[in-house]
């Protein structure tokens, strides 16, 4: 059993106290700790009053377990009944409460709501995640599992009669299976998606029809394992998915293939024996929904280590590769999340995948073989979700998320001007960012990078930055130390105003700018507050969290 002293976290100076605004910690009744609940979690006990079932909640039977001892919560489509959890957690019960009997995703996402278990979770597990407090890193699934009560019931949403007239059409064009369409789009979508499929001697095709112009390889994900296909498709805040397990088995080759001014996808599966299909296969419970991405639980897939490349002393280069039949292609801009085991409970942490190096040939447009996934890693010596991330071995097996991020390219498309402010490994999201602006956004005029570090030793990739700005004279990169010896004769210091008024600077002073940053969680917080103050807006600012 772990023995975890109690923690002195936020330290009486921290600025995370000081921006803790409620989130105290309510003293608990002995036997009441987070060993004591994960106990009571694997006792075998129904915490639930179902008797291992679950259930579909309407709204209604939601909002009638809304006391303290019948409280449920909604978390992102799911239904728990939290009232054991009640003298377990740190916040207290009046902070559960604000959930009560409602849809409870909102507040969890608001830091403060679930900050205590989030923070004796953490504790637990890596002191270095305590450096940016994120829900999504810590699996509520896993440590709330057995207080599930079900799935919210999704309420139709009527269609206009051109949307019901496509959806019948679609309905009769379907070859062997007829699932209820569950789930509509929101009245803001036009014309919801659908799909079909066909089959040869050899192949099954599965079409999506999407409805909309513009679709990309970036926007489908596709899955296909043990029989079991899991198609998504991403329309700017919506997800729309096919999910079932095939009638018969496929080869582990999956092709997808895209009409991007019509929004037709194809996934092509190859099958194993040369038989006619009855039918595709039968139906998961999402199977066939169209909902918004916040409300579509994350997907993971096992991906193998491949290689480990050290970058600076406390860094490294992981590559990892996708499992035959999975096709993904991570935006620019957004983060994928890493899930381990750790001391028997599931943890998981966001990193932003980077190119495998700096490009310096902006001929080539892509660098990515649609196989391999790079995240640049810290490893902390505190660390236990970084330390079991560096003591994998080569062709061990580590869980990757779908991408997750509201970056959009058309951000950086309409800027002549590209500033990016980063901190130690907040330099991640920007290597996608920089290529993509210097080779494909035909306005830009200038972009910088201001890299704050506290050594020469912690700069990453210093020299492919320093060649890069030689290369095009449109980049410029600025090294900002906070510890240098006293044989650095570049700038020093910390994120400040006065540093961000030398730098950060418009090409024209009518030009569009826009301003990227990421770091620990203080230095953006306060990044952002000072780049406000020197007059930039919101709209030019926007901050990489995950």
């Amino acid at each position: 059993m772990l023995n975890v002293p109690p923690p002195a976290f936020p330290a009486p100076s921290s600025q995370q106290r000081a921006a803790a605004g409620g989130r105290s910690k309510v003293p608990l009744k002995p036997g009441r700790s987070l060993m004591d609940w994960i106990r009571l979690t694997k006792s075998g006990k129904d915490l639930t009053g179902l008797k291992g079932r679950l259930i579909e909640v309407t709204e209604d039977e939601l909002a009638k377990h809304n006391k303290r001892e019948d409280c449920w919560i909604c978390i992102r489509g799911f239904v728990y009944n939290v009232t054991p959890y009640m003298e377990y957690h740190p916040g207290g019960e009046d902070e559960l409460m604000k959930a009560a009997g409602t849809d409870g995703t909102d507040l969890f996402d608001q830091r403060h709501f679930w900050f205590p278990l989030c923070f004796s979770i953490l504790c637990l597990l890596d002191i270095d995640l305590l450096k940016s407090l994120v829900h999504r890193w810590v699996n509520y699934e896993s440590m709330l599992k057995e207080c599930l009560v079900g799935r919210m019931a999704v309420k139709p949403i009527a269609a206009p009669k051109e949307i019901s007239s496509t959806l019948s059409e679609g309905k009769k064009q379907l070859n062997g299976m007829l699932p209820e369409k569950k789930v509509l789009a929101s009245s803001a979508k036009d014309l919801t998606p659908s799909y079909d499929w066909f089959q040869t001697d050899s192949l099954i095709t599965v079409v999506i029809y999407t409805k909309q112009k513009d679709m990309n390889e970036e926007l489908v994900i596709v899955d296909c394992q043990d029989k079991r296909l899991r198609g998504e498709i991403i329309m700017d805040d919506y997800s729309y998915l096919v999910e079932v397990d095939l009638d018969h088995a496929v080869s582990e080759e999956v092709a997808v293939n895209i009409a991007e001014k019509i929004g037709k996808v194809e996934i092509i599966l190859k099958k194993k024996d040369n038989i006619h299909w009855k039918m595709l296969g039968q139906p998961w419970g999402c199977h066939n929904t169209f909902v918004k991405r916040t409300d579509r639980e994350l997907f993971y897939r096992k991906c193998k280590l491949v290689s480990k490349t050290e970058v600076t002393h406390d860094t490294k280069l992981f590559c990892f590769m996708l499992p035959k039949g999975t096709h993904l292609r991570i935006p620019t801009g957004q983060h994928v999340y890493l899930k381990q085991i750790i001391t028997g409970t599931e943890a998981v942490k966001p990193y932003t995948p980077v190119l495998p190096f700096l490009p310096l040939d902006f001929q080539e447009t892509s660098h990515h073989d649609g196989v391999h996934i790079y995240l640049m890693i810290k490893i902390y010596s505190c660390g236990l979700f970084t330390q079991a991330l560096d003591h994998l071995q080569i062709g061990d097996y580590v869980s990757v998320s779908n991408p997750e991020g509201n970056f959009k390219k058309s951000q950086v498309q309409a800027s002549e001007d590209l500033i990016l402010l980063a901190g130690g490994t907040g330099f991640t999201p920007m290597v996608k960012l920089l290529n993509f602006a210097l080779t494909e956004v035909s306005c830009l005029r200038t972009a910088k990078l201001i890299f704050f570090n506290k050594t020469e030793d912690d700069i990453l990739w210093r020299n492919e930055l320093e060649q890069l700005a030689l290369k095009d004279e449109r980049f410029e990169v600025q090294f900002i130390l906070s510890q240098p010896t006293k044989d650095w004769v570049g700038k020093q210091g910390k994120i400040s105003s006065s540093l961000l008024s030398e730098f950060v600077k418009r090409s024209r002073k009518d030009s569009k700018v826009l301003i990227c940053i990421c770091g620990p969680t203080p230095f953006t917080e306060q990044g952002v507050q000072y780049l406000k103050n020197l007059g930039y807006s919101q709209e030019e600012i926007h901050a990489f969290t995950a």
